[in-house]
């Protein structure tokens, strides 16, 4: 009987273009092969558990047999960020798309921010890639003082501050002020980013691990929520705790990169509990699919793969191993933003059957309706439970 189940969330790890991408101008994209094919990269762990013998991946280092169940997931919520993937992960579909801004923010929202904030001035309001406008502004908003605001294809509403400038805390009460803002219908963003870097100059400006993400508090009931009434953990490891401002979660546990992000998962696996851990691994995404780094994403994924082994040798019994992702970033297109994918579904477990293909799924809320279902608690009745075709008993 699984008593636990473990997610762990590639941040930005899509294998191929879903059917609606023309639409958000991602025709083509795909993140696993456009790593592969410009790479060496040798994924072992991966491989083994049916990364590549996903249908419609063309990669021809299949395996005969694979270690668990795999497949690919379609996204039913309208976008492509963290937040609505995630939220679907777990079973709230979001149907309406945040609005985006695709010429920078309009004025009467700025001077309300300004007004309400206290601040005299910002900089940029600008469309476009995070370090780029870093270089752009940075000098000018360490002699300023004045922020820096921009956005992206995505929804949301992105606050740079160097540390020395504008401390930390500051800044995050600053976020939640524009938070309170963007929540209004006629703003509806979806996140508001703190975005704190380093440096002396725009040659050595550096984003830093004390990035918070300050998500709408509008989201329907889901997963964690239903496993705490249950009494059972839910243990959140990464991003997971704003992408779920707080809501359903027993223990929330911060994390400085990838690597941190994995040990801390492995800590957790090793330690006796019933429920969920629920880990997001960002680097993936932040780092590398943002900017365009195929190699970069290429050796972090190899990290990844290299420790499966150490996950695995330390799950229980009832254990199950869920390894997924929320969209796509695929780092080899001329976009630096997210791109509208199928994402990946590797499931393992003692008790999960070997080699059998989940197909596609028709929504990310699969995982959810299964977990629910192994778990015996009350289902959100969206999404389809693969139990059944999973488990060996």
């Amino acid at each position: 009987m699984i008593k636990r189940a473990i997610i762990i969330v590639i941040d930005g790890f899509g294998v191929g273009a879903l059917k609606d991408a023309n639409k958000y101008n991602d025709e083509g994209s795909n993140t696993l092969e456009g790593i592969y094919n410009n790479t060496k990269m040798n994924l072992q762990n991966l491989k083994q558990m049916g990364l590549y013998n996903i249908d419609g991946i063309n990669i021809k280092e299949k395996v005969e047999k694979t270690i668990g169940a795999y497949g690919k997931m379609e996204e039913k919520a309208k976008g492509k960020n963290s937040p609505v993937g995630h939220w679907e992960i777990c079973g709230y579909i979001k149907e309406k798309p945040f609005k985006t801004y695709k010429n920078a923010f309009p004025k009467k929202l700025i001077e309300e921010f300004k007004e309400k904030t206290g601040i005299k001035g910002i900089l940029c309001n600008e469309v476009g890639s995070g370090t780029e406008i870093l270089k752009k502004y940075g000098e000018e908003h360490i002699k300023t003082g004045y922020p820096i605001v921009y956005t992206s294809a995505d929804s949301v509403f992105q606050i740079a501050a160097h540390e020395n400038v504008i401390p930390i805390e500051k800044l995050y009460k600053i976020c939640k002020i524009a938070r309170e803002i963007l929540d209004k219908p006629e703003y509806d963003v979806g996140t508001v980013i703190a975005r704190p870097f380093i440096g002396e100059n725009s040659n050595n400006f550096v984003r830093t691990y004390n990035r918070k993400d300050f998500e709408t508090t509008k989201i329907g009931k889901n997963m964690l929520d239903i496993i705490k009434e249950e009494g059972k953990e839910v243990i959140a490891i990464g991003k997971i705790e704003d992408l779920f401002v707080g809501r359903g979660i027993t223990k929330a546990v911060h994390t400085n990169g990838n690597e941190d992000g994995i040990e801390k998962t492995i800590s957790y696996i090793k330690n006796e509990s019933d429920g969920l851990i629920f880990t997001n691994l960002v680097d993936f995404d932040m780092l590398y699919g943002h900017r365009n780094d195929i190699c970069g994403y290429a050796k972090a994924l190899e990290y990844f793969d290299s420790k499966i082994p150490e996950i695995i040798n330390n799950m229980k019994k009832d254990d199950i191993l869920i390894i997924t992702s929320d969209h796509g970033n695929d780092p080899s297109t001329k976009s630096t933003d997210h791109s509208r994918e199928y994402v990946p579904i590797l499931v393992y477990g003692k008790e999960i059957k070997e080699n059998v293909n989940l197909g596609t799924r028709e929504t990310f809320a699969d995982i959810s309706a299964t977990l629910l279902d192994i778990f015996k608690m009350p289902s959100l009745g969206v999404g389809k439970s693969f139990k059944n075709e999973i488990l060996k008993n």
